[in-house]
């Protein structure tokens, strides 16, 4: 039912019905519904906050595990990039100390790639953008720097196969093991100025020479490779040489028997032969000698197995003294 509104005439005493202009009228269908708006508008704002729907309820869950699992991951990165650094100290403080090389730069290590735009492309991401470039440059730094610390323990680890290679090539024990040497090696020729055993004038000894018991087996002082044997029937008799890479070479001279053969690889060890008396030689020995690039060394300082320091020290003296040689 259509509402109607009345006034008071006090001239002719009665209620007169009030007529709207259209003006009146739109006007206060405007205020009307523009109260309808506010009202309507309001009530959206407290519901969306307020009363957030059951799809809004179930985005607003995620979007807070999201959140906790970017947390963890954030923590999950500190604890690689320290594990990296712990990693990279060792490499500089142990591994690259003992191989003598440099450190790490840090300039290399801290490094960027370059280029002010390289994530131009997340700014559509508007508020989370900062959040996914740091998130991505963090990421980028630290497989840049696994890369660099893995090339480093290639280089290291390269390193330690030719120092392991290295420590068993150098000529290093005794050719003949000391339980099989005769008188406890009291009798020991050693290197360097010794009465010929012939002449008995005063002669460069090249080696040493070590006196067993004809048949006492000869092993290599180093991996190594035949490059010579010889069977003469004077000088060194037959003898053996062995290549040891890194400019080390060794002789085994007036041998009994030879079980090896020019190019056959031999290990640290490895009988090659057996003590004899041929060439220019007075009672069986091994005449054993050591070069270092073509130049011969005292082999003294390469019989270093199973020695104590004193032990070592009385073999020193004794090859030191200058009595008369086995051979020449």
């Amino acid at each position: 039912m259509k509402r109607e509104k009345f006034i008071y005439n006090e001239k002719t005493l009665q209620y007169e019905k009030i007529a709207r202009s259209p003006k009146q009228l739109l006007t206060t269908f405007a205020t009307q519904a523009s109260l309808i708006l506010v009202c309507a508008f309001g009530i959206y704002l407290v519901s969306s906050n307020y009363l957030p729907s059951p799809k809004e309820r179930i985005m607003k869950d995620e979007l807070n595990q999201m959140e906790s699992h970017f947390s963890s991951i954030t923590n999950e990165f500190d604890a690689l990039s320290s594990e990296l650094e712990q990693l990279r100290n060792k490499d500089q403080e142990v591994n690259r100390l003992i191989f003598g090389l440099d450190a790490i730069d840090d300039n290399i290590w801290e490094g960027g790639i370059g280029g002010s735009e390289k994530y131009k492309y997340i700014t559509k991401y508007s508020s989370n953008t900062e959040l996914i470039t740091n998130t991505k440059e963090r990421v980028r730094k630290l497989k840049q720097q696994m890369a660099i610390q893995r090339k480093s323990l290639d280089t290291i680890y390269s390193l330690a196969l030719e120092r392991e290679e290295k420590l068993v090539s150098i000529p290093s024990i005794k050719p003949v093991q000391e339980d099989k040497l005769a008188r406890d090696i009291r009798y020991l020729s050693g290197y360097g100025i010794r009465i010929h055993p012939v002449h008995k004038v005063k002669k460069f000894h090249k080696g040493i020479d070590f006196t067993a018991p004809e048949g006492t087996p000869i092993q290599a002082t180093g991996n190594g490779k035949v490059v010579k044997v010889e069977k003469l029937s004077k000088g060194y008799g037959h003898s053996v040489t062995i290549d040891h890479g890194f400019g080390y070479e060794t002789l085994y001279a007036h041998m009994d028997e030879i079980h090896v053969k020019k190019g056959d690889k031999v290990l640290k060890g490895e009988q090659i032969g057996t003590v004899g008396d041929t060439g220019m030689s007075t009672a069986p020995h091994l005449h054993y000698e050591v070069k270092i690039n073509g130049k011969h060394v005292n082999p003294i300082d390469y019989c270093l197995d199973g020695l104590t320091s004193e032990e070592y020290h009385n073999l020193v003296i004794k090859a030191s003294i200058e009595n008369q040689a086995f051979d020449y």
